[in-house]
C-alpha cells in the first residue's frame, strides 16, 4: 500500500514510474536500492539498527532521534535520502481480546504483567521469531517483570500477524493474546486491543520513503510531493487503510488511490 502511495503520487505529478512493488522482503529490496536497481521504496526507521549493526543503541527507541540517525548514516555511507516519515509506529505489540481487556482492566503491558503474575489465564499466539528474539517477547518480559511458560504460547510458523490475530479472535486452542504490529488493520475488526508499551521497550518503526540521492537531485520536487502524503498517515489512518485491504478485501492500489484522492493529494 505504501509503495502504491508513492507510485501514484509521483505519476500524478508527471514523474514516470516503473512499478516493482512486492519485489521481496527487506533484505532483497535493500540490496536492490543499494545496487541502483530500484530508485525509491518505503522503509521503516527502526531497520537502521540492522542495516548499520547498531541493535544495542537506544536511539532506535526514540522516534525522532532514530529517524535522524538512520537519515544521516544512509546519506553519508550509501547516498540514500530518507524523506519525512509518517507519524505512526509499526512496531511489535501484544494484543488481547477485548473481553479480556475489559474484564481484567488491561490497557498496558504493566497491567498485563500484573495479570500474568496473579495467575491470570493467558495463551499467546506468536511467531517463533517473536518468542525467541531477544528484542521481542523476552525484552517485554524483562522490562515488565513477567514470564510466559511454553504451555502459555501457541507458536506459529512464519511471522504473519493475520494468523496470530485470528487465533486470538477465534480463541483457537485457548488463545486470548497475540503478537501484533502497530498498524495491523484487523485489530479493531477482530475485537482486539493493543497493550501500551509505556517503557518504550520496542524499536520504533516509522514508515518513510527512501530515495537515491542522484534520483532526488534530478527530481527535487519528490520530497515536497510525498511529505504531505506521509504526514497524513497517522496510526489510526494506517490501521484503517490496512483494514480495507486485510479485512474488506480491496487491493492495495485501489485503497492507496482512494486515500490520495480523498486527501486532495492527487486529482
Amino acid at each position: 500500500m505504501l509503495g502504491n502511495l508513492i507510485a501514484i503520487t509521483l505519476e500524478a505529478n508527471g514523474i514516470p514510474v516503473t512499478r516493482r512493488i512486492q519485489l521481496g522482503p527487506t533484505e532483497i529490496v535493500r540490496k536492490a536500492i543499494l545496487a541502483g536497481q530500484i530508485d525509491i521504496y518505503p522503509e521503516y526507521t527502526g531497520n537502521g539498527a540492522l542495516f548499520f549493526k547498531l541493535e544495542r543503541d537506544p536511539v532506535w527507541r526514540d522516534p525522532d532521534a532514530g529517524y535522524a540517525r538512520v537519515k544521516a548514516l544512509d546519506r553519508e555511507r550509501n547516498g540514500l535520502v530518507w524523506l519525512a516519515p509518517a507519524p505512526a509506529d509499526n512496531t511489535w505489540e501484544i494484543a488481547v481480546r477485548r473481553d479480556l481487556a475489559d474484564g481484567s482492566h488491561l490497557a498496558s503491558l504493566a497491567d498485563f504483567a500484573r495479570y500474568v503474575a496473579s495467575d491470570g489465564e493467558v495463551k499467546l499466539a506468536a511467531s517463533s521469531e517473536f518468542v525467541n528474539s531477544p528484542n521481542a517477547l523476552p525484552a517485554f518480559e524483562k522490562a515488565y517483570g513477567f514470564s510466559l511458560r511454553r504451555r502459555q504460547m501457541l507458536v506459529l510458523a512464519g511471522g504473519d500477524t493475520a494468523a496470530t490475530l485470528r487465533a486470538a479472535a477465534d480463541g483457537t486452542d485457548g488463545v486470548n493474546a497475540a503478537m501484533a504490529y502497530g498498524t495491523d488493520g484487523a485489530l479493531a475488526t477482530l475485537g482486539l486491543v493493543t497493550l501500551a508499551d509505556d517503557k518504550h521497550v520496542q524499536v520504533v518503526y516509522r514508515p518513510a520513503p527512501v530515495v537515491r540521492a542522484v534520483v532526488l537531485d534530478r527530481n527535487p520536487n519528490i520530497a515536497g510531493l510525498l511529505g504531505p502524503v506521509f504526514a497524513g498517515l497517522s496510526l489510526a489512518r494506517l490501521r484503517e487503510l490496512n483494514a480495507r485491504i486485510a479485512v474488506d478485501g480491496f487491493d492495495a492500489r485501489t485503497v492507496a488511490s482512494e486515500f490520495l484522492r480523498a486527501g486532495g493529494f492527487v486529482r
